[in-house]
């Protein structure tokens, strides 16, 4: 156990956190636990980039605390109905969808690199920022027009990600066939 793991189970630690912090409608808090999380994130790539101290489990670890954020966010933001919830069907959607292809690569005894699309990196950034801007729409009242963006843009990229990576999927599995 090295510290960039250590950082990314910290992220994961602060999920329950920041959850309770949305239920309760204290959305400076979970501001604040969403972007300790998000430090957290920046901070173990780099100490494992820096350090030399990459791991398989760092890997593995690193995306899933993310997809754990993220999905607890949007899951608790629809269920107190701050973000839509066919918004947050579209989003666990694409990540279910995206694990199932890891699945299926794992059964087929194809071992794939773990590196996002920059496609992918779009869609996360647009799933970050409309949370922060939903939060921060509250005290911030002039960030309320920017909603709508964040929604329509967070579900065309989501599923444009989607998309993108079935295609990839399906044409490796494909290929593998021949």
């Amino acid at each position: 156990m090295n510290l960039p793991n250590t950082l990314t189970l910290l992220r994961v630690l602060l999920i329950p956190v920041f959850v309770i912090f949305i239920v309760n409608k204290s959305p400076g808090w979970a501001v604040l636990t969403f972007a300790a999380a998000g430090i957290t994130d920046l901070i173990d790539g780099l100490v494992a980039r820096l350090t030399h101290q990459r791991t398989e489990l760092g890997a593995y670890l690193d995306p899933i605390a993310d997809k754990l954020l993220l999905s607890s966010a949007y899951v608790s933001l629809a269920i107190i109905g701050i973000l839509p919830g066919w918004l947050t069907i579209v989003v666990i959607t694409r990540d279910v969808i995206i694990f199932i292809g890891f699945v299926v690569f794992f059964l087929t005894n194809y071992r794939p690199k773990i590196r996002p699309s920059l496609l992918s990196k779009i869609t996360t950034n647009f799933q970050i920022v409309t949370i922060l801007i939903v939060l921060l729409a509250e005290p911030w009242s002039f960030l309320t027009p920017l909603i709508p963006v964040g929604v329509y843009g967070t579900a065309l990229f989501t599923i444009l990600s989607g998309a993108h990576y079935i295609f990839i999927g399906t044409r490796i599995l494909n290929g593998k066939q021949e």
